[in-house]
């Protein structure tokens, strides 16, 4: 029922994923039982083995459970929610930043279609599923326009010499097939799944690690941060930059270590 509401159908694409993915993981360990029998105990029990697996995972997982629940008490489907009370797994903020060296090794070992990737992420502050997603009809004579699957936001990233470049990039290996075909697509012509795209990105990384000697303990999402970290001016100028609904997801993101100035006073002993 939750699926076919209008609710549903008015998140976003991406979020619409996302459920359907935890969905899964879910009905394989509730989906037998009936929805007013399952009680908070039982989502802590699986809490506490998804997360031996991920944290990150049992978090959304369990957040998705609570907002079907929420959705079906408010409409008379179910008493309560199993998932009220049940706490999540606190979880570190991921501190890495791709500095220049890293960021232009991996890019020197890519194919075409990453380093495209890459240079759209980092230039436009834009996820992975958003570029994945990017068509010719979205590039116009201002820019790429990007409306972001997770927050709906919508941007026109005007033109620079090294986003036309990055374009450019992408058509050595996927050239432009029609004004509403994919700017990166697979060998079948259709959308990289991520776990397929993934494969291309650490090949890449593995072969800067070997240039450079050292392990890089790098995701993609990495690069939304780097650029949101390079981008000068106040969080709320970053705001804008990378559409973020509020600043305080900006500062999630920025992992530069910031230099601050220091109290300006006389060495002791001196007049």
């Amino acid at each position: 029922m939750f699926i076919k509401s209008g609710y549903y159908t008015e998140l976003a694409i991406r979020t619409q994923r996302d459920y359907l993915q935890h969905q899964k993981k879910l009905l394989a360990v509730f989906g037998k039982v009936k929805a007013d029998v399952i009680k908070p105990e039982d989502v802590r029990q699986f809490m506490d083995r998804r997360g031996l697996q991920s944290k990150n995972q049992a978090n959304q997982e369990m957040s998705s459970m609570s907002r079907v629940y929420r959705w079906g008490y408010e409409r008379g489907y179910v008493k309560g929610n199993p998932c009220a009370g049940v706490s999540k797994f606190s979880l570190k903020a991921r501190e890495q930043y791709i500095t220049d060296e890293d960021y232009l090794a991996i890019y020197k070992h890519a194919d075409h279609v990453v380093r495209a990737a890459m240079e759209i992420s980092y230039l436009c502050a834009a996820r992975q599923a958003d570029v994945l997603a990017l068509r010719w009809m979205q590039v116009s004579d201002k820019g790429i326009f990007i409306q972001q699957g997770k927050t709906g936001k919508k941007q026109i990233k005007v033109w620079t010499p090294r986003l036309q470049q990055a374009l450019k990039t992408a058509q050595t290996e996927c050239p432009k097939l029609s004004p509403d075909a994919l700017v990166l697509y697979n060998n079948d012509r259709g959308q990289f799944i991520r776990k397929t795209f993934n494969n291309r990105w650490l090949k890449a990384v593995r072969a800067a690690q070997s240039e450079l000697g050292r392990q890089l303990d790098y995701t993609f999402h990495d690069i939304k941060a780097k650029a949101i970290s390079d981008f000068e001016g106040s969080s709320r100028d970053k705001q804008i930059f990378s559409g973020h609904k509020t600043e305080s997801q900006v500062l999630i993101y920025d992992r530069k270590v910031q230099i601050s100035p220091t109290l300006d006073r006389p060495v002791i002993g001196e007049k």
